[in-house]
């Protein structure tokens, strides 16, 4: 499910950075990350709340893997989340090399495990 009208924003309450989306279902709410996956299931408002800020946004730091058109998978790193799209960048040990030409990629918002997934 992509991102709809019906879902809500929840931005943390110490410095306001989004964590992630509520979305409704039902009588309850759904917690949604930044990467489109649902965090809870049917739960009240404010485990939705409380859930997206245990999660943080630190995951956004982890490394991934790209599956591309070969079939073969690209270790990566998220460098920006739209409800569009996720944008990422080869993790060839050089990420941080200011100045350094960066390869760059797209995968489709939300997060698909078949295309992108947490690095082993």
């Amino acid at each position: 499910m992509g991102m709809t009208e019906t879902h809500i924003e929840h931005r943390r309450g110490t410095d306001r950075e989004l964590v992630g989306w509520i979305r409704p279902s039902g009588e309850d709410f759904v917690a949604v990350d930044l990467l489109g996956r649902d965090v809870t299931g049917n739960v009240d408002w404010l485990e939705a709340e409380e859930a997206l800020e245990e999660l943080g946004i630190g995951y956004l730091a982890d490394a991934y893997e790209l599956r591309l058109a070969s079939g073969e998978w690209l270790r990566v790193r998220v460098t920006e989340v739209t409800p569009e799209t996720i944008g990422l960048t080869v993790d060839d040990g050089a990420f941080n090399v200011i100045g350094g030409e960066k390869q760059l990629y797209s995968a489709r918002f939300p997060l698909d495990p078949n295309e992108l997934r947490p690095a082993a």
